[in-house]
């Protein structure tokens, strides 16, 4: 556990380094050779690039009129082959690029980030007053807490999300559809009950990603003490797979023996790594498609998203460990309450409309041929506002007094701002202050918090480069503690 905080601070210290020795080479705004239109595109071949244009989209203009919007995480780039594409989206057109050359050119738009990837030492600086910032982030919050706080989640005009609150959200990313749900059990309650007889646990428990922001080891460690738990995987381990399925890609691809296997278990502990409202995953959805009851713990809003009302165990409707041992307990002893969490696996039982309406409003689909993957989706969403936004411009221009001059549109913490970590069981000052957990996760919180921060400050002050991190966070240290 002790090695865990040292490994994070000796990242720390490492990214701190960077930042000090410049972490980049400094951008020279007077490189005319690569930062001029004529020289920055000049590596584009917008004659040939691709284009399909969809029903309702009349944009006439050709490649080298259209705004472009620049994918700064470029692993993440939504098109193949190539760096560059147009894109033909529901209301107008754009160019899209991983090529970094364009970032300071005159018709780049808009960046789009990856949360994940996104680091504020590395940050695309100077920011230009023309551009927006675009920010993709469906993964956990343990990825970038940057992201979480208001300097950081402010850096960002448009947001794609699991928070139901961003501009273009992926609340049920991991529900590929209704169907999905609805799917018959696939082991039967008489069947469960006899592989209970036979020695199993009522509960299972299979994670091998320890040691996360939501301390979820210290809260099942503290269950079983109270009911049995049959562990896989590498966390709390005390069960073995069969050597058939200890390959963990079948459990990534639900491959039919391994979904088999797990759902002979009545009970799945259900914990996300993270907890932020809305952040669902499919250690929630699959349980509920196979048929087994989600003993959970994630979003705080879960149950604005549930079928119904008793579909899932809640971990934290219940005061102490041992109480929720013994409500799973008496479920596992009374056949007809087991199986009235079961109900929803008939349609006229599924009563949440928010649910039903979710999965039939988006427009994006989960292995859905018919429908546009929400990479693509949230490109277009950015394509269409950019036009809108470069149109109302032009129209001010024109205009003054007949059309206001548009305003910014920001991000907020309710597009992901998540909470600051807890322990998985009991309070932060009963905990050991050696702990692993303790030194790693709240730490990496607050120092996330720094660097959003610095790097506000350092668009701010209008620097180019971003080595100068390490210098703003200091002075705003220097500066709260009252230092010259």
């Amino acid at each position: 556990m002790f090695a865990g905080a040292v490994l994070v601070m000796l990242v720390w210290l490492v990214q701190l380094w960077m930042l000090q020795c410049g972490g980049q080479e400094p951008v020279d705004l007077l490189d005319r050779s690569v930062f001029q239109p004529q020289s920055a595109l000049a590596g584009m071949d917008f004659v040939t690039v691709s284009s399909y244009r969809g029903p309702g989209n009349t944009d006439t203009r050709s490649n080298k009129e259209l705004p472009i919007l620049l994918w700064w995480s470029s692993n993440l780039f939504p098109h193949f082959p190539g760096d560059t594409e147009r894109v033909d989206c529901a209301h107008s057109s754009c160019l899209v690029t991983r090529n970094r050359k364009v970032q300071l050119q005159r018709r780049t738009a808009s960046i789009i980030f990856y949360g994940t990837d996104f680091r504020a030492y590395e940050a695309p600086l100077p920011r230009l007053p023309h551009q927006t910032w675009a920010l993709f982030h469906e993964e956990s919050p343990m990825n970038n807490y940057l992201l979480s706080h208001g300097p950081g989640i402010r850096l960002f005009n448009y947001t794609a999300t699991f928070r139901r609150e961003s501009d273009y959200p992926l609340t049920l990313q991991w529900l590929p559809s209704l169907e999905y749900l609805l799917h018959p059990p696939s082991v039967s309650l008489q069947e469960k009950n006899r592989w209970r007889q036979a020695g199993l646990a009522p509960v299972l428990y299979m994670q091998s990603h320890c040691d996360v922001p939501s301390d979820r080891d210290r809260y099942v460690q503290e269950l079983m003490k109270y009911i049995e738990v049959d562990s896989y995987g590498k966390c709390l381990n005390n069960k073995s797979l069969p050597e058939r399925l200890e390959d963990t890609s079948t459990a990534t691809g639900e491959e039919r023996e391994f979904m088999s296997f797990v759902g002979r278990y009545k009970f799945h502990l259900a914990l996300e790594n993270g907890l932020c409202p809305d952040y669902m995953t499919e250690k929630l959805w699959r349980p509920l498609h196979q048929g087994c009851v989600p003993v959970y713990r994630g979003s705080s809003s879960v149950s604005d998203w549930l079928p119904n009302d008793h579909s899932a165990v809640l971990i934290d409707s219940f005061s102490s460990p041992k109480e929720l041992a013994d409500f799973i307990r008496a479920l596992d002893e009374d056949d007809e309450e087991y199986l009235h969490y079961l109900e929803f696996k008939t349609p006229s039982k599924i009563t949440n409309l928010r649910l039903l309406e979710g999965l039939q409003s988006r427009e994006w689909g989960v292995n859905d041929m018919s429908k546009p993957n929400y990479l693509n989706g949230f490109e277009c969403f950015v394509c269409d506002r950019e036009n809108e936004r470069i149109a109302a411009q032009k129209a001010h221009r024109r205009n003054p007094t007949k059309f206001p001059k548009p305003q910014p549109k920001t991000a907020n913490s309710t597009h992901m701002g998540c909470p600051l970590p807890s322990p998985g069981y009991g309070h932060a000052d009963e905990i050991d202050t050696n702990d692993g957990w303790l030194q790693m996760w709240p730490q990496d919180y607050w120092q996330s918090l720094d660097q959003a921060e610095g790097l506000e400050s350092l668009i701010k002050h209008n620097e180019s480069d971003p080595g100068l991190l390490w210098h703003h966070i200091h002075s705003m240290a220097m500066k709260r503690s009252g230092g010259q």
